[in-house]
Parts: C-alpha cells; structure tokens; sequence
C-alpha cells in the first residue's frame, strides 16, 4: 500500500516475543485488538510478498482466492478477523511464547478459579507481578525451560498487548481473551419463536443497577433448557448455586450479551442476586426468578 511503512520483522524466520509485539501494532493500526478489514488486506499482501522472497508460494493467483483460504485456515472462530492468538499461528513465533496464545479454559467456571487464584492481592485486576506468576507457572507446567529476563519480556509484552486501557494491568475482559474459554454454555440456547408453554431467560429488571440489564430479546427455554442450565453451573452438584458458581454464569451472561465487564460490577451484581438466596445458597427457585419472567413449563 502506497505510504505504508514495511512490516518490522515480518518474514519467516522465528520471531522473539517482543517482534511479534512489534508486527501486531503495526498491522493493527486502530488499536481495538484485532487485524480487521484494511488492516487486514495489507497484512496479507505483505505476508505474500514476505512468502514469495522466501520461495514459499502458493498455487493459486488470485488474491481474493488465496485470501479466502488463508482466512479459512486461521481465522478458527470465522469472525472475519485476525486476533493475536491466530496470528501466533501464522507468524513463526519462539515456541515458549507461543504458549502463552494456546492456553484456554473448558468453562468460566476454570476461569473464575484461575482469576481468584492469581488476582492475589484481591484488586480485581491482574498486575504485573501477578501476570508473571501466571506465565511462569504456564511455563513450568509445561516443563519449558526459562531464565528471569526472559519472563519479564513475556510478561511486559503480553501486558502491552491485552491491557487495552493503557492501565497497566489487566482487567475481567482483557484477561478473558488471554485466557479464552473453549464454549460460553449459554449460547447454546438460541433465540426461538415465542410459544405458549416457555419462558424468557434473562429478562433481569430486579435488581437497582442501571449498568446491567440483560433483556431476554425474544429467547425462549423449555424447562430441560432450565435444567441443563442450572445442571451446568452447580459444578459440585450440592443442589445449589453458590457464590463461585454464580461468577462464571455471570460472567457468561456478559459475554453472551457482549457486555464489557469488570470484576466490581460483576461482584455487585452478584451481591444483589444473593440477596435472595437461602444464607448464601441459590436454589432453582431462586435462580428462576434471577433468570426468568414466567416459571419453567
């Protein structure tokens, strides 16, 4: 593109954490954390030119067809749209670093529990120092080898990357697309038709906190639905939802609303919410009139 500055560091030889830093603030030129449109092209075109100078090539000539089955091949969640962790995967990058962009948890219930585990000082946000603890024990888990310098140049660069707010920390959302969970539970249930015997989900006008209110837009659950759901999120099967369990169904419920959330609002709300539990205890009843206008038929 005519104007633009070449790509630092975009060939084919292993990239070190801080060049990978470098090509993904160049590409992405606006900042929102994704290589998006424009964007998009222009990292493909060069990417091209970077594979072509290194004999690599493919067969095919058109540019929209080559562009179509590079996006197939890497865009995993087919957003239309390059994230950090799919750019891992394109760009050769030093393996332990790698690491970083290939965690995932099964549940927001794994992530709530790594979120309380490493949020050590209780602030509601992943420090620095807490975001090395992290790393390193990714790190050693997986039985790599690493000295201090090079773990302080994961941390900063990781740091850089997710803290979208500049903070210098990492907020509930920003440390949710570091460590992204394989399925949000609730999207399973998609919008239906109106019927008779059904209810709406998350029609939530209870509670005084303006900041989130999760309309049902049309959903519709049949009582398994209901069952299924509580099932899920009752991780230890007492019958009940407590306040851990309730985290990760919230924090599916913001995403699922595609809600940016932090760990204060999401404790208020969680407070109001158990205002109406059983001492602590969240029964079906309970969480029918958290989630529901009508009881389950």
């Amino acid at each position: 593109m005519a104007g633009q500055q070449p790509a630092p560091h975009l060939h084919l030889a292993e990239l070190t954490a801080s060049q990978f830093l470098d090509v993904w603030k160049h590409f992405d030129a606006d900042g929102n954390g994704y290589i998006e449109g424009k964007e998009l092209e222009h990292f493909f075109q060069e990417l091209e030119s970077a594979r072509k100078g290194a004999g690599v090539d493919s067969k095919k000539d058109n540019f929209g067809e080559k562009m179509k089955e590079f996006m197939h091949k890497y865009d995993k969640n087919a957003d239309g749209k390059i994230e950090m962790a799919e750019l891992a995967q394109i760009l050769p990058t030093e393996e332990n670093f790698l690491l970083c962009f290939r965690q995932h948890v099964g549940s927001s219930s794994e992530f709530m529990e790594a979120w309380r585990k490493y949020d050590t000082d209780r602030s509601g946000y992943i420090e620095a120092n807490e975001l090395k603890g992290f790393l390193s024990d990714l790190l050693k888990k997986a039985n790599r080898p690493y000295d201090e310098p090079k773990l302080q140049e994961y941390t900063q660069t990781i740091l850089r990357m997710f803290d979208m707010n500049g903070d210098g920390k990492l907020g509930l959302s920003e440390m949710s697309r570091l460590l992204p969970v394989q399925e949000n539970f609730l999207l399973k249930f998609q919008v239906k038709k109106k019927k008779k015997k059904s209810y709406s989900l998350f029609a939530v006008h209870l509670f005084p906190l303006p900041h989130i209110c999760f309309s049902c837009q049309g959903m519709k659950l049949s009582s398994e639905e209901f069952n299924a759901i509580f099932a899920f999120y009752d991780k230890d099967g007492s019958g009940f939802i407590d306040e851990n369990e309730l985290d990760a169904l919230l924090k599916d419920l913001y995403e699922k609303n595609k809600k940016e959330m932090n760990i204060q609002q999401l404790t208020n709300y969680r407070k109001s919410i158990m205002n109406l539990s059983d001492g602590g205890k969240l029964y079906r009843k309970e969480l029918e009139i958290v989630l529901c206008n009508e009881p389950p038929m």
